[in-house]
Protein backbone atom coordinates (compact mmCIF):
# COMPACT_ATOMS: atom_id res chain seq x y z
CA UNK A 1 0.00 0.00 0.00
CA UNK A 2 1.36 3.80 -0.82
CA UNK A 3 1.87 5.55 2.33
CA UNK A 4 1.98 8.98 2.49
CA UNK A 5 4.06 10.40 5.69
CA UNK A 6 4.43 14.55 6.63
CA UNK A 7 6.43 15.14 9.28
CA UNK A 8 5.13 18.67 10.76
CA UNK A 9 8.10 21.01 12.11
CA UNK A 10 10.85 17.92 12.62
CA UNK A 11 12.80 15.42 10.25
CA UNK A 12 11.47 11.90 10.43
CA UNK A 13 13.82 8.82 11.33
CA UNK A 14 14.61 5.89 8.95
CA UNK A 15 13.47 3.18 11.66
CA UNK A 16 10.08 5.36 12.11
CA UNK A 17 9.59 5.54 8.39
CA UNK A 18 10.08 1.10 8.54
CA UNK A 19 7.92 0.98 11.50
CA UNK A 20 4.70 3.25 9.78
CA UNK A 21 5.03 1.12 6.52
CA UNK A 22 5.07 -2.06 7.95
CA UNK A 23 1.91 -1.53 10.62
CA UNK A 24 0.26 0.63 7.58
CA UNK A 25 0.52 -2.53 5.08
CA UNK A 26 -1.07 -5.77 7.88
CA UNK A 27 -4.41 -3.24 7.52
CA UNK A 28 -4.55 -4.96 4.13
CA UNK A 29 -5.24 -8.34 5.99
CA UNK A 30 -8.59 -6.87 7.23
CA UNK A 31 -9.38 -4.88 3.86
CA UNK A 32 -7.97 -5.66 0.76
CA UNK A 33 -9.10 -2.63 -1.41
CA UNK A 34 -7.08 0.25 0.49
CA UNK A 35 -5.95 2.73 -2.04
CA UNK A 36 -3.58 4.81 0.13
CA UNK A 37 -3.13 5.92 3.28
CA UNK A 38 -1.77 9.64 4.41
CA UNK A 39 0.38 9.71 7.68
CA UNK A 40 0.49 12.93 9.54
CA UNK A 41 2.80 13.25 12.44
CA UNK A 42 3.35 15.99 14.72
CA UNK A 43 5.08 17.60 18.27
CA UNK A 44 3.01 19.77 20.01
CA UNK A 45 4.78 22.24 22.32
CA UNK A 46 3.29 20.90 25.83
CA UNK A 47 4.89 20.66 28.77
CA UNK A 48 2.75 17.50 28.85
CA UNK A 49 4.15 14.29 28.09
CA UNK A 50 1.88 12.54 25.40
CA UNK A 51 2.48 15.42 23.30
CA UNK A 52 3.27 13.42 19.65
CA UNK A 53 0.10 13.42 17.59
CA UNK A 54 -0.43 10.88 14.99
CA UNK A 55 -3.62 11.41 12.34
CA UNK A 56 -3.80 8.42 9.41
CA UNK A 57 -6.50 9.13 6.65
CA UNK A 58 -7.16 5.78 5.05
CA UNK A 59 -8.47 5.92 1.20
CA UNK A 60 -10.59 3.17 0.31
CA UNK A 61 -13.10 3.28 -2.61
CA UNK A 62 -16.14 5.59 -1.77
CA UNK A 63 -14.70 7.09 1.40
CA UNK A 64 -11.98 8.33 3.71
CA UNK A 65 -11.11 7.07 7.04
CA UNK A 66 -9.43 8.87 9.49
CA UNK A 67 -8.21 8.21 13.08
CA UNK A 68 -6.63 10.73 15.54
CA UNK A 69 -4.05 9.50 18.35
CA UNK A 70 -2.49 11.27 20.89
CA UNK A 71 0.57 9.54 22.66
CA UNK A 72 4.11 9.56 24.34
CA UNK A 73 5.62 8.19 21.85
CA UNK A 74 4.82 8.28 17.88
CA UNK A 75 4.95 4.39 17.58
CA UNK A 76 2.87 3.96 20.36
CA UNK A 77 0.06 6.37 18.55
CA UNK A 78 0.41 4.67 15.36
CA UNK A 79 -0.16 1.33 16.83
CA UNK A 80 -3.22 2.67 18.61
CA UNK A 81 -4.25 4.25 15.14
CA UNK A 82 -4.11 0.87 13.14
CA UNK A 83 -5.92 -0.93 15.77
CA UNK A 84 -8.62 1.67 15.61
CA UNK A 85 -8.25 1.62 11.76
CA UNK A 86 -8.34 -2.28 11.88
CA UNK A 87 -12.22 -2.34 13.60
CA UNK A 88 -13.53 0.53 11.30
CA UNK A 89 -11.84 -1.72 8.27
CA UNK A 90 -13.72 -4.78 9.39
CA UNK A 91 -16.91 -2.84 10.45
CA UNK A 92 -16.78 -1.46 6.62
CA UNK A 93 -16.46 -4.86 4.95
CA UNK A 94 -18.83 -6.83 7.35
CA UNK A 95 -21.23 -3.44 5.75
CA UNK A 96 -20.62 -3.70 2.30
CA UNK A 97 -21.01 -7.73 2.78
CA UNK A 98 -24.32 -7.13 3.70
CA UNK A 99 -25.62 -5.26 0.66
CA UNK A 100 -24.07 -8.15 -1.81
Amino acid sequence: MKVNLNAVNFTIDRKLVDFIQERMDKLEKYYDKIVSSDVFLKVEKTSDKENKIVEVKVHVPGDDLMVKKQCKTFEEAVELSAESLERLLVKRKEKIRTHI
